[in-house]
């Protein structure tokens, strides 16, 4: 019960399942997440570490980059069911929807750039 509660909690806000979601399509350097979420570096590793910890997500380094995706080799077979329920449930929602728009444009942008602009401030 102690996992699932865990998980329920880490997907009890709407900015986490935000980044949940915007994995969909495949992994996303924090820089990528930043510019979408529109918040602070420090508050999206926040999200993402509770993310992590519930082991909805899992990282790779690449370089001075991290990478984050959905956990699809979790032992927790329920962590794959609710992320698929998730894009089911949340596939016309207007955020969401919103988001994979303006992910479009984020991903077409240089990752060396981009992540520029996040560290300075000016994004």
């Amino acid at each position: 019960m102690d996992k699932t509660i865990e998980i329920l909690k880490a997907l009890s806000d709407p900015t986490r399942l935000r980044i949940l979601m915007s994995m969909s399509d495949g992994e996303l350097c924090v820089c990528q997440i930043v510019s979408l979420i529109k918040l602070a570096p420090s508050t999206i590793s926040k999200h993402i570490s509770i993310l992590k910890h519930a082991g909805l997500i899992v990282s790779r380094k690449d370089g001075r980059w991290i990478y984050y995706q959905h956990n699809k080799k979790s032992a927790d077979t329920i962590n794959c069911q609710i992320i698929e329920m998730l894009n089911s449930d949340l596939a016309a929602d207007e955020i969401i929807n919103g988001d994979r728009a303006e992910l479009t444009k984020i991903l077409s942008e240089n990752e060396g750039n981009l992540c520029a602009k996040i560290s300075c401030g000016k994004n």
